[in-house]
């Protein structure tokens, strides 16, 4: 075993020797000749290299280029360049091409000549009260142009086949933004008690991110004052399947004890309802409504054997035309 190691260390001496005195091809020769099996780092570390004459770190790390720097590079320069065009040039624009890209960018053109027009069955819906089912029903309409147009609406309600309440509205709008109109008209009540007209007055629109608002005053036969706060809001859950919270204020000027009203804060309804739309035009939901009444209103309603608040479960549809 030891003489086989020394063997070794004689014959990497050798190589090396040859590797410095040019004899490249011969040296590396003899190193791979070399038995490699029986040494360790530990006997090349212990070589003794004062024996390897005219051999320095410098011509070590020379002897490592060499083979390097004789490295047949003929297959490099015959190698093709890169092409200076693509293979699949992109044709030459065109002004047919312009044209057929452009777009118009003027946007809708403001207009009063056209005649459009819009109906809107908001709520038709059944309710479950505690007095008994009801059938609720809120319908609004427009017909005109982009600037004044005519408003119609209509809401009310249906309880143990008497009609509780109706009324109907007729308003001229005119819009002083794109996305809010000045209203002004009629209202005409129904139910309850005896009829009653109404001048109304007010603003209607879309607040930001799609708020639907409205704010009406009423003034009535003698002397009576009313204002009705309104606000809805679409939330997405998907681009059909659409959840809409809603909320109503009623306010009224004086105590009329003939139809059961009282001053100040009369009532309030909120609810949410959740719908999916079959088609756009089309969409069935259900939904929950909280309904209350406030002072003097209150207590005619207790007077009438009626609740101050009511829950109601409600299952309707909506469509538009």
């Amino acid at each position: 075993m030891i003489f086989s190691n020394h063997r070794n260390a004689a014959a990497l001496a050798a190589a090396l020797i040859g590797l410095a005195l040019g004899g490249t091809s011969t040296a590396r020769a003899q190193m791979q000749g070399m038995d490699h099996s029986h040494m360790d780092h530990s006997q090349m570390r212990g070589m003794d290299h004062s024996s390897m004459p005219g051999m320095d770190h410098s011509t070590m790390q020379n002897m490592d280029l060499a083979p390097m720097q004789s490295m047949d590079q003929a297959p490099m320069q015959g190698m093709d360049a890169a092409p200076a065009e693509s293979r699949t040039p992109i044709p030459q624009l065109t002004d047919a091409d312009r044209q057929a890209a452009a777009f118009d960018t003027a946007g809708h053109a403001v207009h009063d000549k056209g005649i459009n027009s819009l109906f809107l069955v908001d709520r038709l819906e059944w309710q479950d009260a505690r007095g008994g089912n009801a059938l609720n029903w809120d319908f609004k309409g427009w017909i005109g142009g982009d600037i004044d147009r005519l408003w119609l609406s209509s809401e009310g309600e249906r309880a143990g086949g008497k009609l509780h309440e109706a009324e109907v509205q007729a308003l001229w709008g005119h819009a002083i933004s794109p996305w809010w109109d000045v209203v002004g008209g009629v209202r005409h009540d129904f139910k309850p008690g005896s009829s009653q007209t109404w001048a109304a007055i007010g603003l209607q629109g879309m607040a930001l991110y799609n708020f639907e608002a409205s704010a009406m005053v009423f003034a009535g036969e003698n002397g009576q004052t009313a204002a009705r706060l309104k606000g809805e809001y679409d939330i997405l859950f998907t681009n059909r399947l659409i959840l809409q919270p809603a909320a109503e204020i009623n306010f009224f000027g004086k105590n009329d004890h003939g139809r059961g009203i009282g001053s100040g804060l009369s009532s309030t309804e909120l609810g949410v309802r959740l719908r999916y739309e079959i088609r756009r035009e089309f969409a069935p939901y259900i939904g929950v409504t909280w309904n209350r009444t406030y002072g003097t209103t209150a207590d005619h309603a207790r007077a009438h054997g009626e609740r101050r608040s009511d829950t109601r479960f409600v299952v309707g549809v909506r469509m538009w035309f």
